[in-house]
Order: C-alpha cells, then sequence, then structure tokens
C-alpha cells in the first residue's frame, strides 16, 4: 500500500525573535528533515532584528519566511481538485464530464482564472429552455459544437462559425409550406428531400442539418459553398435532432458568472464558516494565491480540516508564541526558559526544557547524539546563537556545557567567537534608522504573573555612549508603549556587555517600586543601575516574579 505524503511540519520561535530563536529553528528544521526525510520548514514570527540580518547574511542563510498565525486555512482541507473547462464547451459535453466524475458543480475557467460556474441545475434550466427557438442564436452556438453534439459531422462550410442570427425551424413539410415560416439565417433540420433542401437555400437558410445520415448532393453542397451555408449530416431521425440540439449552447449561456462566492488558500476557516452557512451552495470554489482555480470545498470538508503541524523552540508561553497557537498541533517544544502558562496541547508532546544559556546548546546536543554530521553553515548559525543568548559567555545564564559546545561549533564553522561578537552586538546596536518603537520592541518579550501583565525588552551594546543615545530616544515614548501593548508594566533593560551591568528603564503603575523592592534599592534612587545584571531570563524575570507573588 502507498503511503502518503507527510505533512508540512514548521519550526517556529517566538514572536520578536532574537538570534537564538531564528537559528534554532533552522537548525532544528535541518536536523529534523535529515532524520526523518521529511518536511520540516523552519518559519519567523516577527520582524527580524539588525544582530539576525548580520548573521543570515555571513553564512550566506536565507531569512525564514514569515508565519503570522497558525490558525486552520483553507489549504489545510481536503480540497476536491478539478480541472475547469473553457466557456465554449457545450452543455452536452459538461453534462458528460460532470457524471463522469460524479460532481454537481463544475468550474468554467480561461487560463486557469475562474469565469463562472455550471450546476446540474443550470443544465436542467437549459433542457427547459424549449420554447424559445432563437437561443442557439442568442447563445452564439458554434457550428462543430452542433455537429459534435448531434454526433455529426459538416459536409461543408466553416465549422469554426458561429450561429448568431436566426432561428432553428423543423422542414417536415412541402416546399411550398416551407417558405412561409423559413426566414434568412434560419438553422433548418430536415431530412433527404433534395426539393427542401433547395427551397432552405433559396430562403437563406444560414445552417441545414440533415437527419439519418441522407446523402447530400453535388449540386446542393456546391450551392451551399457558394451562399456560405453550413450543412451538417447527422446519424439521428428529426425527432432525435431536436430533442439533442439544445445541448451544443455553449456553457457560458447558462453559467452563473457574478455573485458567486469563492474562497482564497490563505483564507482562515473561522472566517468562512458563517459565509458558508449563509450560502445554499453545495460546493465552494478555491482560488491559490496567484488568483488561479484549483478545486471546490463543501461544508461537509470543513470537519476534516487538519491543523498546522508545528514545533516551538526558544518559547513555551502562549503570550509570546504565534497567533492561532491554540488551534495548532504541537508536536514538540524545545526550549531553556521557565515553564510559562497557556500552551495546551490535545495530546502529549516531546517536551524538552534544559536549564542552559541558550537553545542553540540543546540542537548541537541533538545532533550529537543522533549521530548528524553539523556543517559550517548550521555551525556558524548555532554558534552565533550561543554567543548572543550567553553574551560571549558573559551572562549567569551561560553554563559550562554553553560555552564548550559555542566554542567546538566556533572551530567547526572556522571562526573567531570574539570577533563574531564584536560585529553581531555592533550590528545589533545599530539602531540609527529605527524609530523609538521599533527600538523597544526588536527584543520584546511579555510575561503573566499572578494576574500582571508585563513586558520585558532588552538592548545590548559594548558601548555606553550608544546606550545613552538610545536611551534619549526612546524615553519620550515608554508609556505609549504600554498603552499600545496594553500591558501593566514594562521595563527595557539597556545592557552594556563590557561593564556587565544594566540601566533599566521601568514605565506603568508600581513598575520601579516592584523593582527596587526586587533587588533591595535605596527608594530615593533615580536611575536604576543594576551591577552583575545582563541576563532578562535568569537576573530579572525571577526577581520580578517573586515580587509580584510576595
Amino acid at each position: 500500500m502507498e503511503n502518503k505524503k507527510a505533512r508540512k511540519v514548521y519550526v517556529v520561535g517566538h514572536k520578536n525573535p532574537d538570534t537564538d530563536s531564528i537559528c534554532s529553528a533552522l537548525a532544528y528544521a535541518n536536523l529534523k528533515r535529515k532524520i526523518t526525510g521529511d518536511d520540516y520548514v523552519a518559519k519567523r514570527a516577527g520582524q527580524i532584528n539588525e544582530e539576525t540580518q548580520y548573521v543570515l547574511k555571513r553564512f550566506g542563510v536565507t531569512p525564514p519566511s514569515l508565519l503570522s498565525n497558525v490558525q486552520t486555512q483553507v489549504k489545510d482541507i481536503d480540497i476536491n481538485k478539478m480541472t475547469g473547462v473553457e466557456s465554449s464547451v457545450s452543455i452536452k459535453k459538461v453534462w458528460a464530464l460532470m457524471k463522469e466524475s460524479n460532481t454537481k458543480t463544475m468550474p468554467v475557467t480561461a487560463n486557469g482564472e475562474l469565469e463562472g460556474l455550471i450546476t446540474i441545475g443550470d443544465i436542467a434550466t437549459s433542457y427547459m429552455e424549449v420554447y424559445d427557438n432563437n437561443i442557439l442564436a442568442s447563445a452564439r452556438t458554434q457550428y462543430r459544437s452542433i455537429a459534435n453534439t448531434l454526433d455529426g459531422e459538416i459536409v461543408t462550410g466553416n465549422e469554426h462559425a458561429y450561429f448568431i442570427k436566426g432561428k432553428v425551424v423543423i422542414a417536415a413539410s412541402s416546399p411550398e409550406l416551407m417558405e412561409n415560416f423559413i426566414e434568412q439565417d434560419d438553422l433548418v433540420i430536415l431530412g433527404n428531400r433534395y426539393e427542401s433542401q433547395l427551397c432552405a437555400l433559396e430562403m437563406d437558410a444560414s445552417c441545414l442539418v440533415v437527419c439519418q445520415n441522407a446523402t447530400v448532393s453535388k449540386t446542393i453542397k456546391k450551392i451551399a459553398e457558394e451562399r456560405s451555408c453550413v450543412i451538417i449530416r447527422t446519424p439521428h431521425d428529426t425527432f432525435t435532432v431536436a430533442r439533442l440540439i439544445n445541448q451544443s449552447i455553449p456553457v457560458k449561456y447558462f453559467m452563473t458568472k457574478e455573485n458567486f462566492t469563492a474562497f482564497r488558500t490563505s483564507d482562515y476557516i473561522d472566517d468562512i464558516k458563517e459565509v458558508m452557512t449563509k450560502k445554499r451552495y453545495r460546493d465552494f470554489p478555491v482560488i491559490d494565491k496567484h488568483g488561479r482555480f484549483i478545486g471546490f470545498i463543501s461544508r461537509r470538508r470543513l470537519l476534516d480540516a487538519k491543523k498546522k503541524q508545528v514545533i516551538l523552540v526558544d518559547h513555551n508561553e502562549r503570550t509570546q508564541a504565534v497567533d492561532g497557537i491554540e488551534e495548532a498541533d504541537i508536536l514538540e517544544i524545545i526550549d531553556h526558559h521557565r515553564l510559562g502558562t497557556g500552551i495546551e496541547t490535545v495530546g502529549p508532546v516531546y517536551f524538552r526544557n534544559q536549564p542552559v544559556g541558550c537553545t542553540a546548546t540543546i540542537v548541537y546536543q541533538m545532533y550529537l547524539e543522533n549521530n548528524i554530521e553539523i556543517d559550517e553553515t548550521i555551525a556558524g548559525l548555532l554558534c552565533s546563537a550561543i554567543t548572543s543568548d550567553t553574551l560571549m559567555f558573559r551572562s549567569p545564564t551561560c553554563t559550562a556545557v554553553d560555552e564548550k559546545a559555542g566554542r567546538e561549533l566556533a572551530e567547526i564553522a572556522q571562526i573567531d567567537i570574539e570577533e563574531l561578537a564584536r560585529n553581531m552586538f555592533k550590528a545589533g546596536s545599530n539602531l540609527v534608522n529605527k524609530t523609538a518603537k521599533e527600538i523597544c520592541f526588536q527584543d520584546f518579550k511579555k510575561f503573566e504573573v499572578s494576574g500582571v501583565e508585563f513586558g520585558v525588552g532588552q538592548i545590548n551594546s559594548m558601548s555606553a555612549e550608544e546606550l545613552e543615545e538610545i536611551k534619549e530616544r526612546i524615553l519620550p515614548y515608554l508609556k505609549t508603549a504600554l498603552m499600545e501593548k496594553g500591558i501593566d508594566m514594562m521595563f527595557i533593560m539597556l545592557t552594556n556587555i563590557i561593564e556587565e551591568t544594566t540601566e533599566l528603564l521601568c514605565v506603568g503603575n508600581n513598575a520601579k517600586n516592584l523593582v527596587i523592592e526586587a533587588f533591595d534599592l535605596s527608594s530615593d534612587i533615580e536611575e536604576i543601575i543594576l551591577k552583575g545584571v545582563v541576563s532578562r531570563k535568569k537576573q530579572l524575570i525571577p526577581a520580578i516574579v517573586v515580587s509580584l507573588q510576595s
């Protein structure tokens, strides 16, 4: 039995991705592909900062594309894929195709784009319109289509021309009576009587349909050619021809051209459910991102929608995760942070959480555990992530395991860690062209403790002067930032990597007092300078959490 193709799995970090979040996603997706052979794709949940951009450019890696939401989309449904028919195709042919494919709606397309829809109901309408003997002309029916519908052949005339004027008549009476109802440009259904054929030509009929494969004389054929009259010969009798001929009408005449509801593959299921319940259609067409028709979905197929499969790296809190995470199928979590709140899974998942300074260190261990060779590019990415998260091994979050991994990876990547760190941090603190808002939120994480929501941003630099300039730019914006994020308190860490100190900017109700209490500082202090504090995860967040819970 043939195995089904494995579904795509997204490997993604948190909403405000740092170098560890991006590089670990890339490296872990690569590891999973090598182990399983399946389709694991690294994604980003937010804007890539300057430091990470420098790293990716240095190692020649294309940035992961944005994954802004993991809610179930139309493309996650089992779409009934179909090929459309051209608008010139006859009703008879479309009916045959619908019976063959057991469908009640057929798409009408041009160069892949949806022009209209034809349903069984539309075809039934075409059969009922038997009282309008001008309908073939009104529908601009091609002579070739008429011949095919009648299982006939073109004896003479241009098969590509169209019947555009006149009515359909049956010449069952004598030539004398025929002269009373045949008019110029009519299509005349008749038998093998020479006199009737000649009379129809003399009355300037545009087309003769000769039934029961009757012979068409050379004289009739010659006169028809002179008068540009098309002659079609069919094996059917007059009654059958009269019943079949309306089926030659092109589908465009009866199709629905406007006001039909179509969905795009990128539409979210929650958004289309309400639309589907208000419409009485059985099938809804689906359009891809290029505007091409690809198939149909029905209400029933919504029940079989497959959740997006994701692996989370460098976070485990809902507030930091990509939007719609509650609707996704989380397969794994690889992280080095405290256990947060909010992310729930339907079933058990592979959850690896280690007390190390960087997720990339864990990913490196997993390469070794699975005996997967690490190339220079992956080594460069992982080394950069460790260097960034541990502030070149200066952060208290850095363990001996992190430093050992970083130095081993640097050897594989053939890079100098100090030179890499200088260039990375220089790129990350180069905020000349950024707005105050972009600076504040380029490395920002939200937390919730004891019903209090707060956020912490961090900016690292090797230059005290640069940090002072950044402080002056963002101070006037902080109160606005607090309102925009809708949180209770906000803290911005201005971290001097060389001096291993952080100036903490506080905004929000009781934010400054909370920090003073957390670090046992003087109550009349103006600037909060935290010596030896460089880690958001291990030093600042735990202190704030303890104060909030006390």
